[in-house]
């Protein structure tokens, strides 16, 4: 179970703890105007027991723990933070699915958690949006927090040697890519069938949301194809110029085309610069000939590279069809990092199977993969460079030594954001919960 599952599972648990063992509850913090309820320091203490999690004094660190959540919530709602509804679905989306795996299947969780899944989505979604907007309340505070080069040999000057972080193997990958064609029957059915869902609902004769749940291709599908309050920004341009546009709930927009297949749009709300909408995506199947056709074109362009006709780095100038690489003489980039080096384990994981099987400077067959979009893609790679695991120096590792002293300097920024943030904010503690030694001073007034 990966990380991120692992501490979805807390709260899970902490589902099922909550059906099978009634707490007396009292209300033992307030912050602001924000109760901590005895029942939640007992959810999270199950659910960090169960799996084998050691924390010390639970009965202090949970409640403060929880509290400086509830500091940064109120934070949120002052600077109005808002969160993606497709985003918090997609999420939780995941969740669900890879619980089911976990537990084989739908009624077997419902078994384990004595909790309806609908309950249990609600659940996540409360938490999915809190960590959001606490996550965004906290870039805030260290928004501007950098260092220097200067600062950052400074810092490590006077660290041990053995304090410097190890640097595990990396890899530098130049990819070219062939995007096989959707055939313009292929486009004329999809757009038949989003102007058929159009008539139906302009018509009356369907609910919008309906036939979002049956038949969109989006996450936001178990939503009725609803998005939530969305700045223009967080869309794609086309998207977001038709939304905006949009004026009459009744009414379905044209179809929509963008990177991720073709949608049509129905407004619900406006609400300043924001608004909520609900969508339709359908996505086009690619024939298989097609796709076979591009990997005979990339393999022949290999075999071109390998006998010396042209380089890699031209062809990808040239043929790619990857615009974020193409300019870049076909070097993919890590957005993580903003470099170009990659462990494996954060290449895309079809990519990652064939660059592992290479040796530097050697291409690849072609191959295809599925991108970030969703969408079917052939390439094929050429491994640039390996950089063997190492302990971190300024010369090779810079930017990672780097990172380390801004995400120091990040952490003191937001502890002292919360130092302040306790002082000025209501607190009251229950006379049997404040003979603590707690993280944070300032808690009782």
């Amino acid at each position: 179970m990966n990380i991120r599952l692992f501490l979805s599972a807390l709260g899970l648990c902490a589902l099922s703890a909550t059906a099978q063992k009634n707490v007396v509850d009292e209300v033992i913090w307030v912050v602001g105007d924000s109760p901590i309820l005895l029942s939640e320091v007992e959810e999270t203490r199950i659910s960090m027991e169960m799996h084998g999690t050691p924390i010390d004094n639970p009965y202090c660190t949970i409640p403060e723990q929880l509290a400086v959540n509830k500091l940064f919530l109120h934070q949120a709602e002052l600077d109005s933070v808002s969160v993606s509804e497709s985003d918090i679905i997609a999420a939780v989306d995941e969740q669900v699915n890879e619980y089911i795996q976990v537990y084989g299947s739908r009624e077997a969780l419902e078994a384990v958690m004595h909790r309806k899944l609908s309950q249990m989505r609600e659940f996540w979604k409360t938490q999915q949006r809190e960590g959001y907007m606490i996550s965004q309340v906290k870039e805030g505070i260290a928004s501007h927090v950098n260092a220097t080069p200067a600062e950052v040999r400074e810092y490590f000057k006077h660290q041990p040697a053995d304090s410097l972080p190890f640097i595990p193997t990396q890899v530098e990958v130049q990819i070219i890519t062939a995007q096989p064609q959707v055939s313009r029957a292929e486009v004329e059915r999809i757009e038949s069938r989003l102007r058929e869902f159009a008539r139906r609902v302009n018509s009356g004769e369907s609910e919008f949301s309906t036939l979002a749940k049956f038949y969109s291709e989006d996450g936001s599908a178990r939503n009725g194809g609803e998005l939530g309050y969305t700045g223009r920004n967080q869309w794609v341009p086309e998207f977001a110029n038709v939304a905006f546009s949009l004026n009459d709930p009744k009414k379905v927009s044209k179809i929509v085309r963008t990177e991720f297949g073709y949608h049509i749009i129905q407004l619900i709300d406006k609400r300043g610069d924001k608004i909520n909408v609900r969508h339709i995506l359908l996505k086009p199947k690619i024939d298989q000939s097609e796709v076979d056709k591009n990997l005979a074109r990339l393999d022949s362009i290999a075999d071109d590279i390998r006998s010396s006709k042209f380089t890699f780095d031209a062809a990808a100038q040239v043929l790619s069809d990857d615009k974020d690489t193409r300019n870049n003489k076909g070097l993919m980039a890590n957005d993580a990092t903003l470099s170009s080096r990659f462990q494996m384990k954060d290449l895309p994981q079809d990519i990652a199977k064939v660059v592992d099987t290479l040796q530097v400077g050697q291409v690849s067959s072609a191959f295809e993969y599925t991108n970030e979009r969703g969408q079917k893609v052939c390439a094929i790679v050429k491994l640039k460079n390996r950089i063997d695991g190492h302990k971190a120096n300024m010369t090779e590792d810079f930017q990672v030594l780097r990172d380390v002293v801004i995400n120091k300097r990040r952490e003191e920024k937001v502890e002292e954001w919360i130092e302040k943030k306790i002082a000025s904010t209501y607190v009251r503690i229950s006379p049997n919960w404040r003979g603590c030694d707690f993280r944070y001073k300032g808690w009782v007034k």
